[in-house]
């Protein structure tokens, strides 16, 4: 998935209020750009971090700049922004690029179900289990090579995962997709720590038969393409394997 417009390097002030930023340009001008990530972003949002900007001439928006990339200046990039991921996996769905759910030939997104919720994808196909995905956005690290989910407490993130269990007690199948928004991790393990009742729900819904998947990804300041699978790893307070 290329950039619409070819991103620009920046400096990091500040971002508050979740979806703002106070950044600076190369050529020193200070503009407020559009953080989509409602996040923590946990080691990600540091004042004079290296950041990639998209500049837009919208007039249907108001913020000139979108934060899209962390520049780790090691030759390692972290993407920021929460919608990649999904749009990420629609392509590679329609594409039939992931092996693992390759054979479904219809993909919608946003369908509702279960509790006033909607799942990322339903793919169907004639003689086959619907299949439901939800996808979530890996971007912390707190140890070298792991990436971690949830950054904070997500009540949302335990209700996704009640819901898809539920799913496979009906006789569907259900599939929790994590896209690892970095280049420098190469395992994604749950953050039981930051959020236990999460890492309890995620126990439930593996031993109920929700599959897990977790996918890399290749970014640059030109792309963000998922990449390939990587193994559930462990921390010291909690598991994926």
């Amino acid at each position: 998935m290329r950039f619409q417009t070819p991103l620009v390097p920046a400096t990091l002030i500040r971002r508050y209020k979740r979806f703002l930023a106070d950044i600076r340009l190369e050529d020193e001008r200070e503009v407020t750009a559009h953080c989509a990530n409602p996040g923590s972003m946990m080691g990600l949002a540091e004042p004079g971090m290296r950041i990639w900007v998209e500049p837009n001439d919208d007039p249907k928006k108001k913020l000139r700049y979108g934060w899209r990339l962390v520049d780790h200046e090691n030759g390692h990039f972290t993407g920021v922004d929460t919608t990649v991921p999904n749009r990420a996996v629609r392509a590679a769905l329609i594409a039939r690029a992931i092996p693992e759910l390759a054979a479904y030939p219809n993909v919608r997104p946003e369908v509702k179900y279960g509790e006033n919720s909607r799942i990322d994808f339903l793919l169907t196909g004639e003689g086959m289990k619907d299949t439901y995905v939800e996808v979530k956005s890996a971007t912390l690290s707190r140890v070298n090579g792991l990436a971690e989910f949830p950054d904070s407490v997500t009540k949302r993130g335990t209700k996704h995962l009640g819901e898809l269990t539920a799913m496979v007690e009906q006789g569907h199948r259900a599939v929790l997709f994590y896209l690892i928004q970095r280049t420098d991790c190469t395992s994604l393990a749950v953050a039981a720590d930051i959020d236990p009742v999460y890492a309890t729900a995620f126990d439930t819904a593996r031993a109920a038969g929700v599959e897990v998947f977790a996918y890399d990804t290749v970014i640059t300041p030109s792309e963000i393409v998922m990449g390939k699978p990587v193994p559930l790893g462990v921390v010291a307070s909690g598991s994926l394997g």
